[in-house]
């Protein structure tokens, strides 16, 4: 059995605490805030109600309270991972809605009062592609300088008619053209997918990380489509029930997007993290570890490695 070239425990991708440990030689810890920021697909600018599987925190279920103020959110969530990890490093993780959606006076005071804080390595930014201005890249670019920065942008999908469905209110070329101007400043891009959206087959979720692969990104998150409360995607599916992904169908395709992701590519998360008391469907994903180790144990068996086919 070979080494894969980004791991030191026998995993078969590329992942987030691999990189963060090459880098930092210690461990880093994401703390998830909410700054209080709304979207252009919820206040009307795009469109009404939001993604139909956005939750009314924006999905920054795991964030901070945004009742209170940003420094209190970090310090009350850093006490907690320090319960864990003493030595740890923080990145600060601006999270729930779109991150980007307001003037760069405001950011700059958002982000700014967080990278101040001790043992603050990073910001993590979170947002949707049409949400960044000429004049907030330029900011980003700044800040780039002064930290290590990763901007977040939301796909989840390269296919039109399941962006229509889910009323994503931007398309794959927007997307695209926003990743290559950050890369153009060398900013890190993070992007996200969702698996399991209503109605896309196997092949379509393939596809979608394929055309993932061809942009100049430094990681991935792949979620699993979890169905919330309070969610117009909840509404659908009691009207009229999708299929929903199995965890054996769900750890398949993660086995088969693997295979075309450049293996230096990142992968920063390789399932979803729902709120368990707000959970509709599926059920499997309370059991995160089970769902990692069960794609451990396929990569295994298939004896594959992310970047197989490339």
């Amino acid at each position: 059995m070979k080494q894969f070239i980004y791991s030191y425990d026998n995993k078969r991708y590329h992942t987030l605490d691999y990189y963060n440990k090459q880098k930092y030689r210690t461990k880093i810890c994401k703390i998830s805030l909410n700054a209080g920021f709304t979207c252009p697909n919820i206040d009307g600018t795009k469109g009404k109600g939001g993604c139909i599987y956005c939750s009314p925190s924006g999905s920054g279920d795991f964030a901070g309270n945004p009742k209170e103020d940003l420094l209190r959110q970090f310090d009350e969530i850093k006490q907690m991972m320090q319960r864990k990890w003493k030595d740890a490093k923080y990145v600060g993780y601006f999270q729930a809605h779109s991150n980007t959606y307001a003037p760069v006076s405001v950011l700059k005071e958002k982000y700014e009062c967080i990278l101040d804080l001790e043992n603050v390595v990073g910001l993590a930014i979170a947002t949707r592609p049409d949400c960044i201005t000429e004049e907030c890249l330029d900011y980003l670019e700044q800040l780039n300088q002064k930290t290590d920065l990763t901007i977040e942008l939301g796909l989840q999908t390269i296919h039109e008619k399941t962006t229509d469905l889910i009323n994503r209110c931007h398309d794959v070329e927007c997307l695209d053209e926003m990743v290559r101007k950050l890369a153009d400043r060398n900013i890190k891009v993070v992007v996200h997918i969702i698996n399991g959206l209503p109605y896309e087959t196997k092949e379509m979720m393939v596809d979608t990380v394929k055309h993932v692969n061809t942009l100049p990104i430094h990681g991935v998150k792949i979620h699993m489509m979890h169905i919330l409360e309070k969610t117009a995607l909840a509404v659908l599916y009691r009207k009229e029930p999708f299929p929903v992904l199995s965890k054996e169908e769900y750890v398949d395709i993660i086995c088969e997007q693997l295979k075309y992701l450049k293996p230096e590519i990142v992968i920063h998360r390789i399932t979803g993290d729902p709120k368990v008391e707000d959970l509709v469907a599926p059920t499997w994903l309370v059991k995160k570890f089970c769902v990692l180790n069960d794609i451990d144990k396929e990569m295994k068996k298939r004896d594959i490695y992310q970047g197989d086919l490339i």
